[in-house]
This record gives C-alpha cells, sequence and structure tokens, in this order.
C-alpha cells in the first residue's frame, strides 16, 4: 500500500482473511508529496510512481532499487501500467500536464488485475 503522506510503501501480508504485521517495506525521501501508483514486475519486483518528484522506481522483490525513471514533462508522476507486445513499455501519468509517458524497460512487468 502507498502511503504518500509518510512518503513509504507498506507491506501488508494477508494471512486467511486478515492482515499480519503490518510494516514499512520501503522508505523513500524527497519529493513534494509521496508515492501513488503501484505495478509488479513479472519477477515480483515494485514500480512506485513518486508523485512530486518526477520520479518512477523500480525495485526487486527485496525492495532493492533497480531501476529510477525520470519524467521528461513534471513532476506529478501518479499512475503507471506496464503494456506493449512484450510488456516492457511502462506507461506513466504525468498529471500536472496530463501527459501519458512511455519507458522501455530491460524486465517485463504484470498486467492489472483488471485486464487479466
Amino acid at each position: 500500500m502507498a502511503a504518500a503522506r509518510a512518503n513509504s510503501i507498506w507491506r501488508m501480508p494477508l494471512i486467511g482473511e486478515g492482515v499480519s504485521k503490518v510494516s514499512t517495506f520501503i522508505q523513500l525521501s524527497g519529493g513534494l508529496s509521496g508515492p501513488d501508483g503501484l505495478a509488479l514486475t513479472a519477477s515480483g519486483g515494485l514500480v512506485i510512481a513518486h508523485a512530486g518528484l518526477g520520479t518512477v522506481w523500480i525495485f526487486d522483490e527485496l525492495g532493492e532499487i533497480k531501476y529510477r525513471v525520470r519524467s521528461a514533462t513534471g513532476l506529478f508522476t501518479t499512475n503507471v501500467a506496464f503494456g506493449g507486445a512484450d510488456l516492457r513499455d511502462l506507461y506513466i501519468t504525468e498529471s500536472h500536464s496530463g501527459v501519458i509517458l512511455r519507458a522501455r524497460l530491460p524486465e517485463r512487468g504484470q498486467l492489472l488485475y483488471s485486464h487479466m
């Protein structure tokens, strides 16, 4: 879960029908806001749109930084989704300008749940 005001990503393991041991998974820094839209890579990594920093972070499944994608348009990167024939195109919404950016990544992403 993205906690924008805390500038962090929380881990919330699902146990049965509940949640167990909520904790901070990734603590971000900087920016005018915090994390917003999230997506997953095919290898289980996490893609985070960092609103107010003009950045999308790509972390591996352990929470280590793999890549940083900087917006060429503005600071408010708010949503992310993978697409393209091989799911290596990352689409990024920059909400201040209303532009959709695209970055080609070296690894595949996962489709959003609503698109499966």
